[in-house]
């Protein structure tokens, strides 16, 4: 079935909005990869030294580091503190533990993320959402309602040509195929959301800008500088860091063997030249001092530093370790910036987080959330320090306790899973007495002594010292 002329005037729309993007985040692509070449960068390196080209991969350094501490602990309706198990289903039913990785890095590598829902026609119980990349995708946005009205992905690539497409509009999703020079459908899905089932993820929002900002614009010229040095330092090491050597009053056909054969070059320059047959009046050999490599290696320490200036990342991220390791609230304090940083994305990403499982919560049940919040708790993206936590629990609780057990669990940390599994724990303990006491035992071999209460139970105390 032929489109639409408003659909085909859509298309085309988007589909220049999408080519004008391309050189972008191809160079994106490139600088997270590591592969960009000295010549991208304004080098003019002769062939013959392309092999001594050398690119540190600051850039992949900033994105995962972020994305490795950006994870989820609670999915929340609005007015609730515990997370919700339909929510939880939809998400562990996509794969979106896995999945969120994806999108968190596209949006720091490109600027922008987006994540679908649609239908599943195999299961209508479990919408399916999707995490779709940022090269494929392009949006129309109405700026005074900050809503998608528009998008479109454009995929199968061939000869650089998409050979396929999805148009995402407020009441329907179409597919269409390229065939015969124009795009034929193949399939719709009339859904009536009165809205556009595509969310954009904005990697450092700004107003007025709906394409973010790469996590990694600020590193890129360092990584350019450092990549210069490095090549530098490459081709240094080569040519001045081994000794030089000199002679005078020899040709090159006296570089031979005893038996008259020439004398591989690689061989000479290594020393087979000290057996040479002229007399010491004749010839005379010597060496260059070697040249020190120290300027290049501060240049690259000076570039680490900056690197972390504009980043807020600790130092040692950019190749500088300290000797001795430091003390847990040292790390804490080194990483203050960068840990608020990523509480700055977790939040943001979480309030798109609860409108695509808004979306699909309408996809299963035909009806919208209330109030279509959906909250997303994170776990603390700072470095676990689980003693230096635990002790300030203990003093906090003293001898009157401040906070319940399950809160405390939450101080630790711990998911739901794991917090229904100690729920189990004390049912059986309540249920069997004897499971109790054979507990305390093993834990007083393990030098823990159990003390008998006025109450007639047991508490357990840690031996004094």
């Amino acid at each position: 079935m032929a489109l639409t002329p408003q659909e085909k005037d859509l298309i085309n729309e988007l589909s220049e909005k999408a080519v004008r993007r391309f050189p972008h985040d191809e160079k994106m692509d490139r600088y997270y990869e590591g592969r960009q070449r000295l010549d991208k960068l304004g080098i003019a390196v002769p062939p013959e030294l392309s092999r001594f080209e050398m690119v540190v991969n600051w850039p992949r350094v900033v994105v995962d580091t972020i994305e490795h501490r950006q994870d989820v602990k609670a999915i929340l309706r609005p007015g609730s503190d515990r997370s919700d198990a339909g929510l939880l289903e939809l998400w562990t039913a996509n794969n979106l533990d896995s999945d969120l990785s994806l999108l968190n890095r596209d949006q720091m590598i490109f600027g922008r993320g987006f994540m679908c829902v649609g239908a599943n026609p195999e299961d209508k119980s479990a919408p399916l959402i999707t995490v779709e990349s940022p090269r494929e995708i392009t949006v129309n946005v109405d700026k005074r309602t900050r809503r998608i009205t528009a998008a479109l992905r454009l995929y199968d690539v061939q000869d650089n040509v998409p050979r396929a497409l999805t148009l995402y509009l407020p009441d329907y999703t179409l597919w269409a195929v390229f065939e015969r020079g124009a795009w034929l459908e193949v399939d719709r899905d009339q859904h009536n959301l009165g809205r556009v089932p595509v969310v954009m993820f904005l990697n450092r929002r700004r107003t007025g800008d709906w394409w973010g900002t790469s996590e990694m614009a600020d590193i890129i010229p360092l990584t350019d500088a450092a990549a210069r040095t490095l090549t530098n330092l490459q081709v240094a090491a080569e040519t001045h860091s081994v000794p030089q050597k000199w002679v005078l009053g020899m040709s090159k056909g006296d570089f031979v063997d005893q038996s008259g054969q020439p004398i591989p070059a690689w061989e000479s320059y290594f020393g087979a030249i000290w057996a040479n047959q002229k007399g010491p009046n004749e010839a005379r050999v010597g060496q260059f001092t070697a040249s020190d490599l120290k300027n290049f290696h501060e240049t690259v320490n000076h570039y680490g530093q900056l690197a972390s200036s504009v980043t807020g990342f600790p130092v040692k991220y950019f190749g500088q370790f300290t000797t001795n390791p430091a003390a847990e609230g040292a790390i804490r304090a080194d990483e203050a910036q960068m840990v608020k940083t990523i509480e700055r994305k977790n939040a943001s990403t979480g309030s798109a987080l609860g409108w695509v499982m808004g979306i699909a919560e309408r996809f299963r049940t035909g009806s919208w959330p209330d109030a279509n919040r959906v909250a997303f708790e994170w776990h603390d993206p700072g470095t676990p320090t689980f003693a230096q936590r635990a002790d300030a629990l203990q003093k906090l609780a003293g001898g009157v306790p401040i906070i319940s057990r399950q809160g405390s669990w939450d101080e630790l940390g711990w998911s739901e899973a794991r917090k229904q599994r100690e729920r189990e724990y004390f049912e059986q303990e309540s249920s069997d007495p004897y499971l109790g006491l054979l507990n305390a035992k093993d834990e007083a071999a393990d030098g823990v002594v159990a003390e008998p209460a006025a109450g007639g139970g047991g508490v357990l105390e840690a031996p004094e010292a």
